[in-house]
């Protein structure tokens, strides 16, 4: 692998965005089982930034996203007007820096040190999951509010899924993919089928995190939520999304350190209580419960199968990729997420 010198690169951006102010030393907080690079950037005098790097996709995807996060937090209202970190802007923009040279292309944008709170136990209690139902209900419904005022956003799922398709034509997709070309275009398939029966274009479009693990969030004492970091998902789509994760983390086995993307989760009475409790907040429509399946269908396709040799280190990478195929896409065609929940919720 290609030696990178990420503390340099983050070096000459700071210098781009305010030369007067010293760097002493730049420190790798990056989590130990992702491709994610971030970074503490400490100053003469004690204070600090954090600087996020990243290098697949499209930067003008990178700069979008940054842009509508940062207007996201600075018009959030209470209780969340510090629930998600503020970049570092110049001349009224979010400061992005983009190098590019020698075949090395990185982005890099800054973000203050955010306040953080209690991190979730590893399983919590059925209070708990009611309360947590309740605060992504509230916290949708805030976004929902703003999305009048938030910057478009270039990105879809339909986008997405059709890079992907576009993407088995070259020849590094069919390298990478060669044993299961024929799936991955059978499940695209099955997601645009289901996706307009499920009329899912009239789903209000808001701010999605989607990897709500809990080392990406932290909550009061009372389980209410305090602040969110790691925006490497972010997205504006279907609030549908943030489904999947959050079944992640109520479910009865609690957090796992040997991870894997089963649907079983989305099965779990402890998920219909979350979703009982979120419903009775925010409720949710027919259709969204059936768009469920389809959004943990695209989680797999851009998440792991798409993106996933940029998201998580190797032996990771390759291993969820291979359940994906011989476990998670198959259990699919045999499971009824949605019958469960609508009888549950009444609707």
């Amino acid at each position: 692998m290609r030696f990178i010198d990420y503390s340099a690169i983050i070096t000459l951006a700071w210098s781009k965005y305010n030369s007067s102010k010293r760097i002493t030393s730049v420190e790798d907080i990056s989590a130990k089982v992702s491709t994610n690079h971030v970074f503490k950037v400490n100053f003469l005098g004690g204070n600090f930034v954090i600087a996020k790097l990243s290098y697949f996709g499209h930067y003008e995807h990178f700069k979008e996203d940054h842009k509508i996060i940062n207007v996201l937090a600075n018009n959030l209202l209470y209780p969340y007007e510090h629930f998600v970190g503020r970049a570092l802007t110049k001349d009224d923009e979010v400061f992005t820096y983009r190098y590019n040279r020698a075949g090395v292309d990185i982005w890099v944008v800054f973000y203050n040190p955010i306040r953080t709170a209690q991190k979730l136990p590893k399983v919590v209690s059925n209070s708990q999951i009611s309360i947590l139902g309740e605060e992504l209900a509230k916290f949708h419904l805030a976004c929902t509010e703003l999305k009048d005022v938030l910057p478009p956003s270039s990105k879809t799922m339909a986008k997405d899924l059709e890079d992907l398709l576009e993407s088995l034509k070259t020849e590094e997709g069919q390298f990478e993919h060669r044993l299961v070309l024929d799936e991955i275009r059978r499940q695209c398939d099955l997601f645009f089928e289901n996706s307009t029966k499920f009329d899912y274009r009239s789903f209000d479009s808001i701010p999605v995190f989607i990897d709500w693990n809990i080392g990406n969030f932290s909550v009061t004492d009372d389980t209410r939520l305090f602040a969110r970091w790691d925006y490497d998902w972010f997205r504006m789509s279907t609030r549908v999304l943030d489904f999947y994760f959050f079944a992640r983390v109520v479910r009865a086995e609690g957090d796992q350190t040997a991870f894997s993307y089963t649907v079983d989760p989305l099965l779990e009475d402890r998920f219909i209580l979350f979703l009982k409790s979120y419903h009775s907040i925010f409720p949710l429509s027919a259709n969204e419960v059936r768009f469920i399946k389809e959004a943990y269908r695209f989680f797999l396709l851009n998440y792991v199968v798409k993106f996933g040799r940029y998201f998580y280190l190797d032996r990771f990478a390759l291993k969820l990729k291979k359940e994906a195929f011989e476990i998670y896409f198959p259990s699919l065609d045999h499971t009824d997420v949605a019958d469960k929940i609508l009888k549950a919720l009444n609707i």
